[in-house]
């Protein structure tokens, strides 16, 4: 009993001191930190016996397999969709190291190494290369930088924008210096953020403004956008947006491709593409991502599109196969310039998966170039967990049940990675290892290269990172194809140039890249090259250039009013108002035409205005003209007569002078109408209303001299007394006095204010009416109030004396003239006020015209009658008064008030 219970009390020291034991021991290891677990990588590593080692990071895949949400533990993805263009990128880099390990001129007394990861084409894997090359995998201690055994000098990578951005925040936390080969967001140009970031291709800034400029080459307006859902598409889509509004261009829509496949998301841009008016679409994104969104184009049968391509899709044999064509033929972009690499083509056939069995890579490539499987081989391969995918069958693997026999011929695959035709993002990834190389070699020379900005010697097996980015900083070499590779202080290339590649069909029916132009940078100068001969193909239905806007430019005549809440180039067209003229397209303003000019029909061009007045070549100039050269021929006509007959009776009676000068201002009057047509000039405004004023003041002052006889003759047969008549020298006395008064007032209407040519655009505004502005309106009324008060004075005495008995009736004859004359000139003033242009010249001439021969008729056609018609009653006895008529006794007449004879003035008185 006693032996049990010492076994028993032993049984507890031992367990409490094991407890102990295991206590002070788990304290122990948790003190020690260790890797939780390893992450999946796969790639290549020679590091072994090297100087220093340079690491890639290529995306030999281009996605990860989604995780299982049932596992709530993080782990290390697996990828999948193997990617012979980053293959064959990760061959080229391997290639380029040992060339550069093989020359004599650069690093002579050292190798390089390489560590290469693939990256899957995601962030994450991404970041887990970098953390593997910074730190390494060992369970318990970290190697900074040298978890190869070499000192890890930079990184070449990391294939995408997105990528670069995440890995390059944690290298730039080392010193770590990263040379991009493909990734060109204008976010990795900022030196703040991304010190140690340089890359060979080109920033996304340049190929912004080289796509905006090649837009507005084309005359393109209304443009679409898509881009993939990362950094690349985002903020090269961003940039492009900037330069394209900054010229007044618009976007019609802006989509998204995702990056993990989503019908809803795809679906989504789809549509956009399909329900827009815009034909051209620029498409910033990779081909890895635009691989489904083809497919959906196809899948939905999209044509009639221009897209515009971007670097990392327009080369992309993944894309550019005749199945596609229908849908993105035609496609026109920019491409990183090609280049031939000496010895590469060789060296992409130089692989086989039986050299190492341990290369899943090398493995995977053969399984799925030749769509076998290797023999006792592990590796997956076709594998594919994306669901829902427009033309695409739901699957996991599509492994072949044939086994590979490790005879396959390379020579007869025709795939990407075996194709050196197009040797551009894959030449950039050389430049990246050579900028590496060359750095190095700088900081090698230990001062001995004039060059160098490093004048100490440095041990390349470890080394202050921060002299390596010094001596990247004024890097400048000439890469085996002539480029000049030389940095600016962001980082980017200084100088270059994009090829213009646009995609036709050969006359085998592939697909290939057409050169027609170049887009060349620099730190000076921006140029578009674009040859007039240069043939490109267009998928349009006219196999012309494409036209894409939102609305069609307004034609000449009409201007851009923009729609509400729209972009600007949506509107709508509205003509240009009277008087408002746009000559050019797309004009968002009419232009007001000058003082002289008008709008044409279409309201497209500025034309003289009509010039408007009365012309002798129209119908009504011709007619007053006619009627005027007709008064003028019955005026001499009369002339003649009275010359003719002078020394009858009729003539002599009542002042044959005054006759005279009536018939003379008659011709005037009449002739001076036809200063009233024709183009107005200075002279002829200030001689048409003075001549005629002057015409009616030597007429109506004549006429008034003879009703002043026939007045006092009147007064003598009324008052039965002896009265003697005026003389007839006092009678032209009066006349010359009217006259003389009548100039004067016209001098003085001349001299003040004189009338000039005016063009009156005020009453119609599509023409300029000539017309005179008659200069001083008040002296006008007074030299005008002149013949107005002879007129008077005219009809009150010829209207007092109308009752004097006569076989002639001149008293009434003038009375009758004079009523006329001043019907007319009442009736001309209304008229003339209501009338516009060149009616108002011809209203005037119409009431010169009539007034004149109103006078005219009333005064000499009774006389003309009896001389010419009725010669008999010109006779002395019975002009005279002394012969009886009609049995009545010997009156007192108007013919015998003043008859002349033998130049005396002959009186008579009335006989009791």
């Amino acid at each position: 009993m006693a032996s049990r219970r010492m076994c028993l009390l032993l049984g507890a020291l031992v367990f409490v001191w094991a407890e102990l034991g295991t206590e002070d021991q788990q304290e122990e290891e948790e003190v020690t930190c260790r890797l939780m677990g390893k992450f999946d990588l796969n790639g290549y590593v020679d590091a072994k016996n090297h100087s220093v080692i340079i690491g890639g990071l290529f995306p030999i895949h281009s996605r990860t397999i989604p995780a299982n949400e049932s596992n709530f533990e993080a782990v290390s993805a697996k990828c999948e969709g193997f990617n012979f263009r980053g293959f064959r990128w990760m061959k080229t880099m391997i290639h380029t190291i040992k060339e550069i390990n093989e020359r004599k001129d650069i690093l002579p007394h050292h190798t390089l190494g390489y560590q290469i990861f693939d990256t899957c084409f995601t962030v994450s894997k991404a970041m887990e290369s970098s953390l593997v090359f910074l730190m390494g995998q060992e369970e318990n201690k970290p190697n900074i930088r040298n978890s190869t055994g070499a000192y890890l000098a930079g990184i070449v990578g990391s294939g995408g924008s997105a990528l670069s951005i995440a890995t390059s925040k944690v290298f730039n936390l080392y010193s770590l210096p990263q040379v991009g080969y493909a990734s060109t967001a204008t976010l990795l140009s900022d030196p703040t953020q991304f010190t140690t970031y340089y890359r060979t291709v080109a920033s996304d800034k340049i190929q912004a403004q080289a796509m905006v400029k090649l837009i507005q080459h084309f005359g393109w307006v209304w443009v679409g956008t898509i881009a993939s859902d990362d950094d690349y598409g985002k903020y090269g889509v961003k940039q492009f947006k900037e330069n394209l509004e900054a010229l007044n261009l618009c976007i019609a829509f802006s989509e998204t491709i995702p990056k993990v496949y989503s019908n809803e998301k795809m679906q989504k841009a789809v549509k956009a593409v399909k329900d827009s008016s815009a034909k051209v679409i620029v498409l910033y994104a990779s081909d890895l991502d635009l691989s489904p969104f083809v497919l959906e184009m196809a899948h939905h049968n999209i044509t009639d599109r221009t897209w515009i391509a971007s670097e990392a899709w327009i080369t992309s044999a993944l894309l550019a196969k005749p199945e596609f064509f229908p849908y993105f033929g035609g496609t026109i972009g920019f491409a990183v310039p090609r280049s031939d690499i000496p010895g590469l083509k060789e060296f992409l056939y130089d692989v086989h998966p039986s050299r190492d069995p341990s290369d899943v890579l090398t493995i995977e490539f053969w399984q799925t170039a030749f769509n076998c499987t290797w023999p006792n081989g592990s590796v997956p391969y076709n594998l594919d967990h994306r669901v829902n995918m427009t033309g695409k069958e739901d699957r996991q693997e599509a492994m072949s049940d044939q086994l590979c026999t490790g005879e396959e011929r390379l020579e007869d695959l025709k795939n990407t990675y075996l194709d050196v035709s197009q040797l551009r993002i894959t030449n950039n990834v050389r430049q990246a290892v050579y900028t590496l190389a060359h750095a190095l070699d700088e900081l090698s020379r230990c001062g001995k290269n004039t060059s160098s900005v490093i004048q100490t010697c440095i041990n390349l097996k470890n080394f202050n990172p921060l002299l390596l980015m010094g001596s990247m900083e004024y890097l400048e070499f000439t890469a085996h194809d002539g480029r000049q590779i030389k940095f600016d202080g962001n980082g980017d290339l200084a100088s270059g140039h994009y090829d213009i590649l646009n995609w036709q069909l050969d006359d085998s029916g592939v697909v290939v890249f057409v050169k027609v132009g170049e887009y060349k940078f620099s730190n000076f100068e921006l140029e578009l090259v674009l040859p007039r001969n240069a043939t490109i193909f267009w998928n349009t239905e006219s196999s012309r250039l494409p036209h894409s806007v939102c609305t069609d430019l307004c034609p000449p005549g009409w201007r851009k009013v923009t729609r509400y809440g729209k972009a600007i180039c949506c509107f709508d067209c509205v003509p240009c108002a009277d008087g408002y003229v746009s000559q050019k397209p797309g004009e968002r303003e009419c232009t007001q035409c000058g003082e002289d000019y008008w709008s044409n029909a279409d309201r497209s061009k500025c034309v003289l205005k009509e010039v408007e007045f009365l012309a002798y070549d129209e119908a009504l100039g011709f007619t007053l003209v006619l009627l005027s050269i007709l008064g003028a021929l019955v005026v001499v006509a009369v002339a003649v007569v009275y010359v003719l007959h002078r020394r009858t009776p009729l003539v002599q009676a009542n002042d044959r002078e005054l006759s005279f000068l009536i018939q003379a201002a008659l011709l005037i009057t009449v002739l001076s109408s036809l200063l009233f047509i024709g183009k107005p000039d200075d002279w002829s405004c200030r001689a048409r209303q003075v001549t005629l004023a002057l015409g009616f003041a030597l007429g109506l002052s004549s006429i008034l001299g003879k009703t002043i006889s026939l007045f006092l003759a009147y007064r003598i047969s009324v008052s039965k007394t002896r009265f003697l008549s005026m003389r007839p020298v006092f009678r032209k006395l009066l006349v010359l006095l009217s006259v003389l008064v009548e100039a004067a007032i016209c001098s003085a209407y001349l001299l003040g204010q004189p009338p000039r040519v005016y063009k009156n655009m005020e009453s119609q505004v599509i023409r300029i009416i000539l017309e005179c502005s008659e200069g001083s309106v008040e002296l006008l009324c007074v030299v005008f109030g002149m013949d107005v008060l002879l007129a008077f004075l005219c009809f009150l005495t010829s209207f007092v004396a109308r009752q004097l008995p006569d076989n002639y009736y001149e008293g009434k004859c003038i009375t009758f003239g004079m009523l006329a004359f001043f019907i007319i000139w009442i009736s001309f003033v209304p008229a003339y006020l209501s009338t516009k242009g060149k009616f108002k010249a011809a209203v005037e001439i119409f009431a010169i015209l009539a007034s004149s021969y109103g006078l005219l008729g009333c005064i000499f056609a009774p006389k003309c009658f009896i001389i010419l018609l009725r010669p008999k009653r010109n006779t002395a006895e019975t002009v005279g008064g002394r012969v009886p008529t009609v049995d009545k006794s010997i009156q007192l007449t108007s013919a015998s008030v003043s008859s002349e004879r033998n130049d005396t003035a002959v009186s008579t008185v009335l006989d009791d």
